[in-house]
């Protein structure tokens, strides 16, 4: 992670074919495409890659997870379910609906922790939505089945974690519906782009439609298309689709050497007797796409994590301190600040989380240091990072 790394001449090709026919929307035009598609070619290749009957290609991540809980029905005064420890865009994609995000705690696989959710249910609870970060996942068939019997959606982010499975099952297909970020520096790039996968018509319908202006998308060239509900402009277009269209092809040879790359740092870290790894779910498989381990304490941690960095190791995070990935620094959200009003619902139902106590959370991500595995590195540059790394580590534990 990320495919910037490794453009090649298959993506120059696919971007080329949209600059030749001229057509950059990916609706409409259709005399001009010289029968190219490449949004649509990126769906059907996704679709199949993922196992799954449908895919819906849109403008981000963001749009992806907004999309998918507004095509399952989730509305004002509904509430979510989310982890601590994600992207700020998992609850922007909530209440951008007029939804409420309710924050439980991780656990040990740094995603949600099923006990934590099993207590936050509430009346007015519609969906779950773990969040695979740093390429693995949350114990989803715990949450599958708390899903099951309180009749909740299961919405998967995967947007961190394409190409990871869990129970033989690629990561986005397990629950409900799932999404993916295609944005610059994901595993697979559009530069900016998401998706929607799912097994279930009516949520694909929906999806195709309410990301087009709810147009409904009957008939040649968009002459014939009627409105049957109010949408949004979530499109994307055909060049970054045609970039996804050669990622995606490649997504196979981009998890090998990050799998590769991510084992030559484990097993040279392994040796060090004080530090330990995230768990991974019985019947996961992660995506390799970052290598995330805990220190003894909190203190190590951020002392382990500046050593890094001051020794030039790069692509290292301490996500405790983060302020896009960890609540602690989403004072917009903790305080309510927005530029428009939020609705009467959020305000009513949003736990004041200024005043929440997330020590568990806090526990795991405290001792928690997580590094990128980039694709661009060869194995002689991989075997000398985990030397470094593993140096640096030891004279600080002494």
């Amino acid at each position: 992670m990320p495919g910037f790394e490794l453009f090649s001449d298959k993506e120059r090709k696919e971007v080329n074919d949209v600059l030749d026919s001229g057509v950059l929307m990916r609706y409409g035009f259709d005399a001009m495409r010289k029968g190219h598609w490449k949004a649509l070619a990126l769906e059907k290749a996704l679709a199949e890659r993922m196992e799954v009957n449908y895919a819906q290609v849109v403008s981000s991540g963001t749009a992806a997870l907004t999309i998918a809980l507004a095509s399952a029905g989730i509305g004002a005064g509904d509430e979510v379910i989310m982890p601590t420890f994600t992207f700020v865009a998992s609850f922007e994609s909530i209440l951008a609906l007029g939804a409420v995000p309710i924050l439980v705690n991780v656990d040990d696989t740094l995603t949600l922790d099923p006990k934590a959710v099993e207590q936050a249910i509430t009346k007015s609870t519609k969906a779950v939505m773990p969040v695979h970060m740093c390429g693995s996942m949350a114990d989803l068939r715990a949450l599958k089945s708390i899903c099951q019997d309180h009749r909740l959606l299961l919405l998967e982010d995967a947007c961190q974690a394409i190409g990871g499975t869990f129970e033989g099952k690629p990561l986005g297909s397990y629950g409900d519906l799932g999404c993916f970020s295609f944005d610059y520096v994901k595993t697979i790039t559009c530069g900016e782009g998401g998706a929607i996968i799912t097994n279930n018509e009516k949520y694909y319908s929906n999806a195709d439609h309410y990301s087009d202006h709810g147009h409904d998308h009957i008939g040649k060239d968009r002459g014939a298309e009627g409105h049957p509900f109010l949408g949004y402009n979530f499109r994307i277009s055909e060049l970054h689709a045609a970039v996804g269209l050669a990622q995606i092809q490649r997504l196979d040879e981009f998890l090998a050497i990050q799998k590769r790359n991510y084992l030559i740092l484990r097993e040279t870290l392994e040796s060090i007797p004080e530090i330990s790894f995230r768990r991974v779910p019985r019947g996961g498989e992660e995506s390799y796409a970052f290598l995330s381990f805990f220190l003894p304490n909190v203190k190590m941690a951020k002392k382990v994590h500046t050593a890094l960095g001051e020794e030039g190791v790069d692509g290292c995070f301490y996500w405790f301190d983060n302020n896009w990935h960890y609540y602690r620094e989403w004072e917009h959200l903790i305080h309510k600040k927005s530029l428009g009003k939020l609705p009467k619902e959020v305000h009513e139902q949003l736990p004041d989380y200024s005043k929440s106590n997330f020590a568990q959370s806090d526990e795991w991500i405290g001792r928690n240091v997580s590094c990128l595995i980039k694709l661009g590195w060869t194995e002689s540059e991989v075997q000398d990072k985990a030397k470094k790394m593993a140096k640096i580590i030891r004279d600080l534990l002494k």
